[in-house]
């Protein structure tokens, strides 16, 4: 039997007669395009991220880039942010005139290292742009200490880390503003794109709705050039409805998070995900380190793939080793840790209908792959007392 990294298909099934009743309800209204359907569903997430504005965007790309624009970020500008992350992030920089500015991440959550932040602040830094990756909140204590010292804005990426929350505040709610995904795979999926800016800034907001309608508050009058990037009814509808099942979904995923560490708590060649105090995993995505580089991670995700299992490496190449920002003349080795973990990372499949025997299923192919004589890892490889320091060596 296949296992997905995601089944779509089972998650309608299991809720199909409330999302067509849902789209039978907007199809009805003829009201497609923002509206009241918009309007209920960002009151809703405004409730559950625990902020008092949302604003409904096309996509979580957008979302970036109009939280940086209604902060304030433009031409000139720098933004500090992770080099381990989607290129949506940067984009979104980039696209507002801005220059990215990276700093390393942590070995043990793939987050932006607090602690490596200020080094890289300069007199043009205008904000901090922090990446809840996989689904595991940043250290927003110590990051909001730094904006505050600098006189920063600090913009959170929260595309994979809906629910996810740190010292009992959901990941959002912190900055001057959260930038939320809605694309189909994500905790919350639309069935397309969809995005959304959180804030408890009333300005942030109201530069937010400006921008994603042309620039325009009222009707043919604009005010500056905006965008077309309004969320539509149907998808608000959707989401709505899957709203409401959420938590339960999120808790299942950790249920999940949690078998999957117990089968692979003794092979000392896996480093399964940390959930640091004071957070809550989201597990959009449940990433395990595999020791050995590239070639054998990549050997072990060929071996599941040969029996029906899915896998995915996010990311497989850091940011600054991309072509389109060579000329931010960034040198290899510039993120070590980034770099060791686009050789090392791989995630397993993770959704809320997946069932108990399949995900032993799944942990016995990777048991049976490292059983196997041909591919049993050199004795020079890291054992399990020694792989922290294996994590922050200087070579990749």
């Amino acid at each position: 039997m296949r296992i997905p990294l995601t089944d779509l298909a089972a998650q309608y099934t299991a809720i199909k007669d409330e999302i067509d009743g849902a789209v039978r309800r907007v199809i009805s209204s003829g009201s497609f395009i923002l509206g009241p359907e918009v309007e209920a569903f960002e009151q809703e997430m405004a409730a559950y991220c625990g902020t008092s504005h949302a604003v409904g965007v096309a996509s979580g790309t957008d979302a970036l880039q109009l939280a940086l624009m209604a902060c304030g970020v433009g031409p000139g500008d720098e933004v500090i942010t992770t080099p381990f992350t989607f290129i949506a992030t940067t984009e979104a920089i980039v696209n507002c005139g801005a220059t990215p500015v990276f700093a390393d991440i942590e070995p043990e959550t793939f987050n932006l290292d607090p602690s490596l932040v200020e080094e890289h602040v300069s007199p043009r830094t205008k904000a901090l742009l922090p990446v809840h990756l996989y689904g595991h909140p940043c250290d927003m204590t110590r990051i909001m200490e730094i904006g505050r010292r600098h006189g920063l804005k600090v913009i959170e990426d929260c595309a994979q880390a809906l629910g996810a929350s740190w010292t009992g505040r959901r990941v959002g709610s912190f900055g001057s503003a959260g930038c939320l995904s809605f694309f189909p795979s994500k905790v919350l999926g639309a069935y397309g794109d969809g995005g959304m800016v959180v804030t408890n800034d009333a300005d942030v907001a109201d530069r937010v709705r400006m921008l994603r309608n042309h620039g325009s508050r009222v009707k043919y009058h604009h005010e500056v050039n905006g965008f077309n990037s309004r969320l539509d009814a149907l998808q608000a509808a959707i989401l709505r409805v899957k709203l409401g099942r959420l938590e339960g979904w999120l808790e299942r995923r950790r249920e999940i998070a949690s078998a999957y560490a117990e089968g692979m708590a003794n092979i000392e060649d896996i480093t399964t995900p940390t959930v640091a105090d004071g957070a809550v995993h989201a597990f959009n995505y449940y990433t395990i380190r595999v020791a050995g580089g590239a070639q054998r991670r990549d050997a072990l995700a060929a071996h599941l793939k040969s029996h029906g299992i899915a896998s995915a490496v996010y990311y497989p190449l850091a940011l600054h080793l991309q072509v389109v920002y060579r000329q931010l003349e960034y040198a290899p080795r510039a993120f070590p840790v980034a770099e060791l973990a686009q050789e090392a990372v791989l995630s397993l499949p993770i959704y809320p209908e997946l069932a108990g025997e399949r995900t032993q299923e799944i942990v016995q192919s990777i048991r049976s792959f490292f059983a196997s004589d041909s591919s049993r890892h050199s004795r020079n490889s890291a054992r399990p007392d020694s792989r922290r320091h294996a994590f922050n060596s200087e070579t990749p």
